[in-house]
């Protein structure tokens, strides 16, 4: 059996899909097992494999996976099998492209959508990218932190970012040394997701260097 939580309200998604995972748990007597995208493809292909004859019964919580571009394929091709499975597997993904959410809603047994709504209307956090652009040393770190206190999440803020460089990327005058930043930050923030989950590291953690480094 196959449940999906999506959504960019992460606090009601993984509170809702909990709260299911904890009702079936107790009434399966099961086991919880969590995989994220901080584990290893071994993790995950272990998971995907069941307990076995004699491991129990088990209700398996998949958190962020399908964001692993390494992990993605091995759980979407999995996804009809899961489907059938007897042991209850849990998604949940704070968001899905089109055709991934087409697919896997095509196999859940049930999927439910949490969307921030006006939360992601405060325009407050927009000041982040404001201070990147301007250089604003100060400003960036007090505004990383506010956000941070206001539980804002980690991959929102690292998208406000990404934005913001490649909003100066583009409107930087060829070869100039504000292109030369540009072209820099926008890489470094790709790479931000690959080398946190590589380093183990928490996308928050990652996020909060990035952000020291360049204050």
């Amino acid at each position: 059996m196959l449940y999906v939580y999506t959504g960019t309200d992460r606090e009601k998604a993984k509170s809702a899909m909990q709260k299911e995972v904890e009702r079936v748990a107790k009434k399966e007597k099961a086991s919880i097992v969590r995989i994220s995208d901080a584990h290893t493809i071994a993790d995950l292909r272990a998971a995907l494999q069941g307990g076995g004859m004699f491991g129990g019964k088990r209700v398996v919580v998949l958190e962020g996976v399908l964001a692993n571009e390494d992990m993605n394929p091995i759980l979407s091709d999995a996804f009809p099998l899961l489907s059938e499975s007897a042991d209850p597997f849990f998604i949940f993904e704070e968001r899905l492209d089109v055709a991934t959410r087409k697919r896997v809603e095509k196999y859940a047994k049930e999927s439910e959508r949490f969307d921030a709504g006006k939360k992601w209307e405060d325009r407050s956090v927009f000041l982040l990218g404001n201070a990147l652009k301007r250089e604003d040393k100060k400003a960036l770190w007090v505004g990383y932190l506010r956000e941070v206190e206001k539980g804002s999440a980690p991959e929102m803020l690292h998208g406000i970012l990404f934005w913001a460089a490649k909003s100066m990327l583009l409107a930087a005058r060829e070869r100039s040394a504000e292109q030369t930043r540009a072209a820099l930050l926008v890489g470094r923030l790709a790479e931000l997701p690959h080398e946190s989950r590589r380093k183990g590291m928490d996308m928050e953690l990652a996020l909060e260097h990035f952000v020291l480094s360049t204050a």
